[in-house]
């Protein structure tokens, strides 16, 4: 069980990172972007790390307030909640 929810995070993580590389990407052609709403849902769901390494990695979303504290916090959060569950 412990195996397959760090596979989950492995790649939750990966995609998120990916979307963020994606949209920053999108931004500076001024196409079609992906939601934010998009960004927070897989951060939200395990992917806060992989967003937060996409946004400090691709300086993307850095100036938006909601990402620049919500994600470190997210994060924090997460990594918590794993450790809790590690050690329990």
């Amino acid at each position: 069980m412990f195996t397959y929810i760090w596979i989950y995070l492995l790649v939750i993580n990966i995609v998120s990172c990916t979307l963020m590389y994606a949209d920053k990407q999108k931004a500076k052609k001024n196409e079609f972007r992906i939601k934010e709403a998009t960004l927070w849902q897989f951060a939200f769901f395990g992917g806060a790390l992989g967003a937060f390494i996409g946004m400090r990695s691709f300086r993307h979303k850095t100036k938006h307030p909601n990402f620049k504290w919500g994600l470190p916090f997210l994060t924090v959060l997460q990594i918590g909640l794993l450790l809790y569950y590690v050690w329990n």
